[in-house]
């Protein structure tokens, strides 16, 4: 019982960084999307950062699922 109330916490806590990564990530994509509008190259910092959030969010909703795997086992 203790266990699912701490992966539930856990997955919690992901869920609030996946969305303050997103928030990060999205300046970086404005900037990438106006560069293709522009047809120009974006910058490599933007190009730096949106990669490094996006990776941080996948690997947060990686660790989510496999939380919530755990919660499922349980449950049989």
């Amino acid at each position: 019982m203790f266990e699912k109330i701490r992966i539930k916490n856990q997955i919690k806590k992901l869920k609030k960084e996946i969305t303050l990564n997103e928030r990060k990530r999205a300046r970086s994509q404005a900037a990438l999307i106006e560069a293709i509008l522009q047809n120009t190259s974006p910058s490599d910092d933007d190009v730096d950062f949106f990669n490094y959030y996006t990776e941080q969010i996948n690997n947060s909703r990686e660790k989510i699922s496999n939380l919530q795997s755990k919660i499922d086992k349980n449950k049989k």
